[in-house]
């Protein structure tokens, strides 16, 4: 069942289009990634399948209810975490879980099961009288995460929820999202860590405002022209310099002490590079990093072209 589509969704701010012509549907019971660099649409696409901004073009429909007309019934199906969600430091985690809960009506018994419920699943019972501006980061972000599902809404927004997050507080809030999927909850979360967007079901690439690519992480990796290659070389600023002017050659870029190759193999293959520098090469699996770099090329050498 889709639970979120949107059609033709536009977003213009004078001469930028910050969302051009977003075609998207996401089934319910889905994590689905949103993967982009600053400035790619990212927030702009959820403030629009939220309700928060009106489309210049378009429409979008959540939950069974068209944004533009609904939007109250909208607001009582999602709940929206932004990059900075609005934690009171002064008041304690009990304190905040109660403010939000009195923001959503919940009260009585209901307020008292959901509270402890969801405190025992991002692990911060041990946390309840300290104060918001006194945890951690991740622990604010998980606190946030909480505040946010207490009137139990059936679609998440996430705006890069672990962004400056440490990576084992990453992994933790990521396995509750895990877990409130497995309850039937859809999420949508938009993402600057490409590695962390391997963990969702699908994956949307987004590049000045389109979507260039979405399906299944693996899906993406096998689904390129390119092919990957790991070139070690004891010269390895001078193999770059050579293989960047090669016809074909998509990205040559560092890696650690090596050097990530990317090829248009319909052009050239890597045994036929072997006489530029010496060096040797190893054919890998290409990273969802990969992928968006040669996607994002591609892109600019059409736009070029036209």
């Amino acid at each position: 069942m889709t639970i979120i589509q949107a059609k033709n969704l536009t977003r213009r701010f004078a001469d930028l289009t910050a969302v051009d012509h977003l075609n998207l549907e996401i089934a319910e019971g889905e994590i689905f990634g949103l993967v982009g660099p600053d400035g790619a649409g990212k927030t702009t696409t959820l403030r629009l399948l939220c309700g928060l901004m009106d489309p210049t073009e378009g429409s979008v429909v959540v939950a069974g209810h068209e944004v533009a007309k609904e939007p109250d019934a909208v607001k009582d199906q999602i709940g929206y975490m932004a990059q900075r969600f609005g934690l009171y430091g002064d008041l304690t985690v009990d304190e905040n879980m109660a403010f939000y809960a009195d923001l959503f009506g919940i009260i009585g018994r209901e307020r008292q099961e959901l509270t402890e419920r969801l405190l025992r699943m991002a692990r911060l019972e041990p946390f309840r009288k300290r104060g918001a501006a006194k945890l951690s980061g991740g622990m604010k972000q998980k606190l946030a995460l909480v505040c946010t599902l207490l009137h139990k809404p059936r679609v998440l927004f996430l705006d890069e929820p672990t962004n400056g997050v440490d990576p084992v507080s990453r992994r933790d809030f990521w396995a509750i999202l895990y877990q409130l999927v497995t309850d039937g909850l859809t999420v949508f979360v938009a993402t600057a860590y490409l590695d962390e967007a391997e963990r969702a079901n699908r994956v949307g690439l987004m590049h000045r405002g389109r979507m260039i690519r979405c399906d299944a992480p693996r899906t993406l990796r096998n689904d390129l022209d390119h092919a990957y290659y790991k070139i070690h070389s004891a010269d390895a600023r001078k193999t770059r310099e050579a293989l960047q002017s090669r016809h074909g050659v998509l990205s040559v870029l560092p890696a650690g002490e090596d050097l990530r190759l990317i090829l248009d193999e319909r052009v050239v293959h890597a045994e036929e590079l072997t006489g530029v520098t010496p060096f040797t090469w190893q054919r890998i699996m290409p990273s969802l990093e990969d992928v968006f770099i040669a996607l994002v090329r591609q892109e600019e050498e059409l736009t070029h072209a036209a």
